[in-house]
C-alpha cells in the first residue's frame, strides 16, 4: 500500500503545482462535516491509509502530515508509511502551527465545503486558497459514487412530537434571536427535525442534504432529487419545500439583508462566503436544532429503554455464548463481533450497527478506536482480556456499550484486576453523580477518573459523548470531557459514561454504560438538582472486579444494578443464558467490616 499512497501523494503535489499551490490541507470530513462520511468521501484515508474517524493531513512540496487524537495514535502508526508522513498528535501538535512553521507565507488549497470557518481561521500565516472542486476528486480515478437511496419518513409515533410543531419550535427561538433564518447542515439535525431517516451512511440513518429553516416554521430542504418519494413529500407537508442541490447557490441570494443564523464551528466555510457575498446579515450561533434535538421527550425516552432492554437481551446471550467459546480458544476478534452481530439482529426494530465493533484481544484492545480487520484478526486466547464496544441502531433507540472481558479459565492476574476495578469505580462514580442545573460535562469528568488518578493512571480520550434517538452515536452539543465546551446538561439528554485504562503491547479496558439525565427528587433543594438513569443492561465480569478496591457505596451501586438487569432481562432469554445471568449477577460479597 506505501507505494499506492507515494504514488498518489505524488499526484497530488503535481495538481497543487499546476494551480499554483505549495500544499493542500485533507480533512478527514466531507461536505456536510459529520464524523462518518461514506465512501465517496474517504479522502484521507485514500492519501494516507489512514482510516480513523477523526483527523487531517497537510501535504506540501518536500514534507508531509497526518495529525489524529489520542484514541488512534497507535493506529496511525499502523496504517501510515513513515516514509511519507509525519504522525502527530492533534492536540499536542496542532495542525495549523505544524503548517505555520513548515510553511511560512505560502499559498495552501483547501475544500471550503469540508471544513469549517472557525477551523479555516485557525491557519494563520499562510494564504489559504480554496479550491473547487476539492483535488483529491480530481486524481481519485475510482472514487465510488455519492449515496442516492430514498429518503424515509420517520413516524411520528417513535419520534414524539411531528415535524410541523418542531419546526414551529426552533423558528421560535429564531424569531426571539431577531434572526430571519438558519442554515441547516448537519445530517442529524434534519434527521430531527424533518422526522426523516436514511441510509446514505452505514452507521448513523441519515438522509444527507441541506435546509433553510425560517421563522414561521416553513423549511427548503436542498437534496438529491434520487432520494425524493412521492411518500416523503407528503409526509414533509407544504410548508416545506423541496430543492435540489443544485439550487442552493441561488437560495443563498435571496438572502440579502436577511439575517442568517451561521455556526462557524460545525457548518462548512463555504456558507459564510456565500452569504457574506449574498449580502445577508450573518448571525453567528450554534445550530438551533442541536439543543432541542439532545434533550429527548418522554417518546424517545421510553423508546431508549425499550431498545437497551432489547440491546441487553443480544448482550447477554452473547456475554453467556463468549463465557463457553472463549476460553477454547477457537474464536477471534472477526468471529466474536459476527457473533454478537447476529444476536442483535435477532432483536425486534434492528437496523444495523451503530458504529463498526471495537473488538480487540490482547494488545489490539490497547488501540482505542481499534477496528479489526483480515489482516490484523487476531485469536482470542486463554487468559486474554478482550474488549468489545459495540451498539445498535434500533427504530426506536440507539445504544453503545463496552464490556472488558477475562477469558480465563484461570484467574485474571492482580494487576489486570485492579486495572479493571479502577475503570469499574470510575464508570459507577460518575453514574451515580448528582449535580445542580448549570453543570456541564466538563465539570464532572474527574468523577469518572479519579481511581485511575490516585494510581497515577488516565486514559488520553473524553469520557462520554452525546447519544441520539435512532440517529448517531455521537450526538453534539454535550459531552463529558475535559476539553468540552461548557454545555449545560439538562433533562432527557443521553449521555456515554466511558472510562478506560490501556496499556499499550499488553491490553486495554473499558467500561461503558449509557445514562439519562433526569430530574433529581429533591423536594427541599433552593434549585433543581439533576441525576442519571443508567440505561444499559449489561453485566460487568466479575472475574475482572477485585472488591475490595471499589468504595463501598459503589459495590452497593454494582449489586442493585445487576439485582435490576437480572429482573428486567430474565424473562426474555434463552434459558442458558437465564442461568449464566443468575450467576454473573449474583451479589458480590462486601470485604469491609463495619
Amino acid at each position: 500500500m506505501s507505494s499506492d499512497h507515494n504514488v498518489r501523494v505524488a499526484m497530488l503535489r503535481a495538481a497543487c503545482a499546476a494551480r499554483g499551490l505549495n500544499g493542500y490541507i485533507i480533512p478527514r470530513a466531507d461536505e456536510y462535516l459529520g464524523e462518518y462520511v461514506p465512501p465517496c468521501a474517504e479522502r484521507l484515508a485514500w492519501i494516507s491509509g489512514f482510516t480513523g474517524s477523526a483527523g487531517l493531513a497537510i501535504v506540501l512540496e518536500e514534507r508531509a502530515a497526518v495529525f489524529s487524537d489520542g484514541r488512534y495514535t497507535l493506529q496511525l502508526e499502523q496504517q501510515t508509511d513513515a516514509a511519507i508522513w509525519e504522525r502527530r498528535h492533534l492536540i499536542e501538535h496542532k495542525p495549523e502551527v505544524w503548517l505555520h512553521d513548515a510553511a511560512p507565507g505560502q499559498k495552501i488549497g483547501f475544500d471550503p465545503w469540508t471544513i469549517s470557518a472557525d477551523a479555516q481561521a485557525r491557519f494563520t500565516g499562510i494564504e489559504m486558497v480554496p479550491v473547487s472542486p476539492n483535488l483529491i476528486d480530481t486524481i481519485w480515478a475510482d472514487r465510488p459514487p455519492p449515496p442516492l437511496a430514498p429518503a424515509l419518513p420517520y413516524p411520528q409515533a417513535y419520534a414524539g412530537e411531528s415535524s410541523a410543531a418542531k419546526r414551529q419550535r426552533i423558528g421560535a427561538v429564531l424569531a426571539e434571536a431577531g434572526e430571519d433564518a438558519a442554515v441547516l447542515s448537519d445530517g442529524a439535525s434534519l434527521a430531527w427535525v424533518f422526522n426523516i431517516r436514511g441510509t446514505d451512511l452505514e452507521f448513523c440513518p441519515f438522509a444527507l442534504g441541506y435546509a433553510l429553516l425560517r421563522q414561521n416554521g416553513s423549511a427548503t430542504l436542498f437534496m438529491a432529487p434520487e432520494k425524493i418519494t412521492p411518500n416523503l413529500r407528503e409526509h414533509l407537508g407544504p410548508e416545506v419545500t423541496i430543492a435540489a442541490p443544485a439550487e442552493l447557490d441561488a437560495a443563498i441570494a435571496e438572502l440579502k439583508c436577511q439575517t442568517v443564523r451561521y455556526d462557524p464551528a460545525t457548518q462548512p466555510a463555504w456558507f459564510e462566503t456565500a452569504l457574506r457575498q449574498a449580502g445577508a446579515i450573518l448571525a453567528t450561533g450554534p445550530d438551533p436544532v442541536a439543543l432541542p434535538r439532545a434533550r429527548k421527550n418522554d417518546t424517545e425516552q421510553a423508546g431508549a429503554r425499550a431498545a437497551h432492554l432489547r440491546d441487553g437481551v443480544a448482550m447477554v446471550e452473547f456475554l453467556a455464548w463468549a463465557a463457553e467459546a472463549l476460553p477454547k480458544g477457537r474464536e477471534t476478534e472477526m468471529s466474536a463481533a459476527t457473533k454478537l452481530l447476529a444476536y442483535r439482529a435477532q432483536q425486534k426494530f434492528f437496523k444495523g450497527e451503530s458504529f463498526p465493533a471495537i473488538s480487540g484481544a490482547g494488545e489490539n484492545g490497547a488501540i482505542i478506536h481499534y477496528r479489526a480487520t483480515p489482516q490484523s484478526n487476531r485469536p482470542i486466547q486463554p487468559g486474554d482480556v478482550y474488549l468489545i464496544d459495540s451498539g445498535g441502531q434500533y427504530l426506536d433507540g440507539t445504544t453503545d456499550v463496552t464490556r472488558t472481558i477475562w477469558t480465563g479459565p484461570g484467574p485474571a492476574p492482580a494487576a489486570v484486576k485492579a486495572h479493571a476495578t479502577m475503570v469499574l469505580a470510575g464508570t459507577i462514580a460518575l453514574a451515580r453523580a448528582v449535580f445542580p442545573e448549570g453543570v456541564a460535562g466538563v465539570h464532572l469528568d474527574a468523577l469518572a477518573r479519579q481511581e485511575l488518578w490516585r494510581a497515577g493512571l488516565d486514559y488520553d480520550h473524553g469520557t462520554g459523548h452525546g447519544v441520539g434517538a435512532y440517529l448517531s452515536v455521537h450526538e453534539g452539543p454535550v459531552s463529558i470531557s475535559r476539553t468540552a465546551r461548557p454545555v449545560a446538561l439538562a433533562e432527557g439528554m443521553i449521555l456515554s459514561d466511558e472510562p478506560g485504562y490501556y496499556l499499550p503491547g499488553s491490553y486495554g479496558v473499558r467500561m461503558e454504560n449509557l445514562l439519562l439525565v433526569q430530574k433529581a427528587p429533591f423536594a427541599a433543594a433552593r434549585k433543581p438538582f439533576l441525576r442519571f438513569e443508567t440505561l444499559t443492561l449489561v453485566p460487568f465480569d466479575r472475574a475482572l472486579i477485585e472488591p475490595a478496591l471499589l468504595p463501598r457505596e459503589s459495590l452497593d451501586w454494582l449489586n442493585d444494578y445487576h439485582a435490576h438487569l437480572r429482573t428486567a432481562l430474565s424473562p426474555h432469554l434463552s434459558d442458558k443464558s437465564r442461568a449464566w445471568i443468575g450467576k454473573a449477577t449474583a451479589p458480590i460479597r462486601c470485604p469491609y467490616n463495619d
